[in-house]
């Protein structure tokens, strides 16, 4: 027997699937606007089925820009490393914190906690000056090792594990491996659903960045997918077709990430509160 639904769920799901098509409408439009030419664009209509519909715009990004293949990997490379060096040092923070005792451990915690409640706006020219009078502006080092870890997935982290059971530790250490061994082979392993959800924070907080390569890269070459998109933006004429053409293929490596990660994601953001 099927149950009836009632008025307050009824109205919650109203507002959820009106809010859904007002996010969804003008990602669908975008994608429409890839397959249009500038003049369909620029004229105003509000259409969702191209008039004449071209694969000219993905042509042109491809093929005739160069760059635009240097700049997808560019943000690949960077992106996947950053996630991967975040997923690392952050985990192994995070554990040693939750786990561990050492002098200053209460210390340490708290300085990360005040580190959270300093703004990234605070410390844009300080970092610029290091990266500076080390030598790695405009380069890929300079991109990654700044932030290859992140107070607040250490923060995650420790939450995660300061919940773990320690019993499987207990039981490791029994059988005779030393506690990096109890981290590699027996905690990490069964760390997936937060290392998930870190692993698309982290990608998306780097693939999506705009503030910090515009400040450290200068070089064409070296460009990222967001400043790569700025450079069809002119002073009297903007190249919306292929800017939209663009847009798309920068989506889909979080789309097929979210996809992949997906079932693990729900878990990991659903922490418990530690101690």
């Amino acid at each position: 027997m099927k149950k009836k639904l009632s008025f307050g769920k009824a109205f919650l799901y109203g507002i959820l699937i009106v809010y859904a098509v007002i996010t969804v409408i003008p990602f669908i439009w975008a994608l429409s606007s890839s397959f249009k030419n500038l003049d369909e664009i620029v004229s105003g209509a509000i259409n969702f089925i191209p008039k004449h519909f071209t694969f000219h715009n993905y042509k042109v990004i491809f093929v005739e820009q160069g760059l635009f293949p240097r700049w997808l990997f560019n943000s690949l490379f960077i992106a996947t490393m950053v996630t991967l060096l975040n997923m690392f040092f952050n985990s192994m923070a995070g554990y040693a914190l939750a786990r561990l005792h050492f002098p200053g451990k209460r210390t340490i915690f708290v300085v990360i906690l005040a580190v959270l409640m300093i703004p990234m706006q605070v410390t844009m020219i300080p970092n610029y000056l290091i990266l500076k009078s080390l030598g790695w502006l405009n380069s890929y080092q300079g991109m990654i090792i700044p932030t290859m870890i992140n107070a607040t997935f250490i923060f995650m982290m420790r939450q995660f594990f300061v919940n773990f059971p320690k019993e499987l530790e207990e039981a490791a250490e029994l059988d005779g491996l030393s506690k990096i061994g109890t981290f590699f082979r027996i905690v990490l392993p069964l760390a997936k659903p937060a290392l998930a959800a870190q692993a698309i924070f982290v990608f998306m907080g780097s693939w999506n960045d705009f503030m910090r390569p515009l400040i450290i890269l200068s070089s064409p070459e070296l460009f990222t997918l967001p400043i790569g998109l700025n450079t069809f933006k002119g002073q009297y004429i903007s190249y919306w077709n292929y800017i939209m053409a663009a847009s798309m293929v920068f989506t889909l490596p979080i789309l097929l990430l979210y996809a992949f990660f997906s079932r693990y994601f729900i878990k990991g953001i659903s922490f418990s509160g530690g101690k």
